[in-house]
Order: C-alpha cells, then sequence, then structure tokens
C-alpha cells in the first residue's frame, strides 16, 4: 500500500502501551513500605497515603476502571489514617480499647508479602516446556530367543506315550535278545551326526518291543547324564527334540 485506506479506523487507545508494574494494590503497598524503609508492622500512615494517592491520580488520568480496586484500598487508608488522628483515651480507657487501625492491614500485608516469596520459590523451579522440553529415545535391544526349559515331567509324558504305543503295536515271541546301552547310545550318537533335530520318538523302534524301548530310554539318559546330548522342545507341552549340543559361541535354548 502506498497510502492509508480511507475505510481503516483505528482506536483510540490502540497504539497504547501498558507496564504491569504492580499486580494489585497490596502489591503497591508493599513497595512503598520497602522503598521508604519502613517497619511494616509500625507504619507511619500519612505519608504511605500520600504516596499511595499520588500513585492513584496517576492511574485515574489513564484508567479508571483499572484503578477500581486501587480506589477501595484508598478507602481503607484514609479510614486507618483517620482513626490513627482520632485523640487518644486515658491509659486506664486504653487497656480494654479495640486493637491498632493498623493491625488488619499489616496482617494482609504479611501474608501477602509471605505468598509473593513463595511464588517466586516456586517461579525458579525448572518446568517442562519453559526451561526444557520432553524428549524421548529409542533404544533397540537384541534379545535372544529362550526356549521353554524341558522338564522331567515332560520327559516322563514322551515316556508313557510310546510305552503306551508300544504295548498297541509289540508281537508276542519268545526268545532271548542280548541289549547294550552302550551300542543304543553309539547308534543315537550316530543318528544326530549331520542333523539340527530329531525326534525324541524318532529314537525309538516300536516294533523292537519294550526291552528295546526300555534300554534305548536308559542310553538317551545316559547321553543326557554326559552331555553328550540335549533335550529341547519349541514351547511348553509341544514336541521333544534330541540334538547335539550346540557351540559354547551360539545361545542355547532351554535344555533338560
Amino acid at each position: 500500500m502506498h497510502s492509508m485506506p480511507v475505510d481503516l479506523y483505528i482506536p483510540p487507545d490502540a497504539l497504547e502501551v501498558f507496564l504491569e508494574t504492580f499486580e494489585g494494590p497490596l502489591d503497591l503497598l508493599l513497595y512503598l513500605v520497602r522503598r521508604a524503609n519502613l517497619d511494616i508492622l509500625d507504619i507511619q500512615m500519612a505519608p504511605l497515603t500520600a504516596q499511595y494517592l499520588a500513585y492513584i491520580e496517576a492511574m485515574r488520568s489513564t484508567n479508571l476502571e483499572l484503578a477500581s480496586e486501587y480506589l477501595l484500598m484508598a478507602a481503607m487508608l484514609l479510614d486507618i489514617k483517620s482513626r490513627m488522628l482520632l485523640p487518644k483515651p486515658p491509659r486506664e480507657e486504653a487497656e480494654d480499647s479495640t486493637e491498632d487501625p493498623r493491625a488488619e492491614l499489616v496482617r494482609r500485608l504479611v501474608e501477602y508479602e509471605r505468598m509473593k516469596r513463595a511464588a517466586l520459590l516456586l517461579d525458579r523451579v525448572p518446568r517442562v516446556e519453559r526451561d526444557y522440553e520432553w524428549t524421548a529415545v529409542h533404544i533397540a535391544v537384541a534379545t535372544v530367543e529362550r526356549l521353554p526349559e524341558v522338564n522331567l515331567a515332560d520327559l516322563q509324558s514322551a515316556w508313557l506315550g510310546l510305552l503306551q504305543r508300544a504295548r498297541l503295536t509289540q508281537h508276542h515271541h519268545i526268545g532271548r535278545e542280548t541289549l547294550s546301552v552302550r551300542e543304543y547310545m553309539t547308534e543315537i550318537l550316530r543318528r544326530l551326526q549331520g542333523t539340527d533335530y530329531v525326534e525324541f520318538t524318532q529314537l525309538f523302534d516300536l516294533s523292537h518291543g519294550v526291552a528295546s524301548l526300555i534300554v534305548g530310554f536308559l542310553a538317551v539318559l545316559e547321553l543326557v547324564k554326559e552331555r553328550l546330548v540335549q533335550i529341547t522342545q519349541n514351547a511348553p507341552m509341544e514336541m521333544l527334540y534330541v540334538r547335539l549340543p550346540q557351540h559354547e559361541s551360539e545361545p542355547e535354548p532351554s535344555t533338560a
């Protein structure tokens, strides 16, 4: 724009600047008391009232609505000043007279000063979005899958299942058979060579009868005892697997 618009309206007080010096009449009174180095418990009402009224007059010339609460305090100060100018009763009657007219004003000033100091202390406490900002950091943690631990009950359940199946498929014959636990141990290790896992049930041949199952089971227990094989499972109550021990650098799943 090269010129001011004709229909532009600017209110008279649009460019006024307000300096928020005091937060209320008590704040002004406390400032005047501290500036004059007066004892807050023994305030000289005449000079304090004069200074307060001078400030009120300056405010009334600019904004009467803003000075309304200050006018109420001015009336209170004039009332206290007038009561203090009254002649004092004799000493005997003074003991029964009312309290100091300044007592209520002093009480309010002391309480206000205490709260103002507390507010300053609270304002010094660091606050979010004023002194610092929240931040979140995502830390990726490499986790190792932990397989469920194979306990004695799982091994017993698998063994009982084999015995039940063996009874259903066994053949009735009479004969003498020499079974060796060491031979079964060697056979199991041979079958595990070159494979990662072998199902527990696949290590036994049900057609050889219960005696073969018992010797084979003893061979598995002996291999586990000597740490030559490991028994594991992928989840609770699932199939058992037999494998050779893993290398020390690899994470080991739960074994029996």
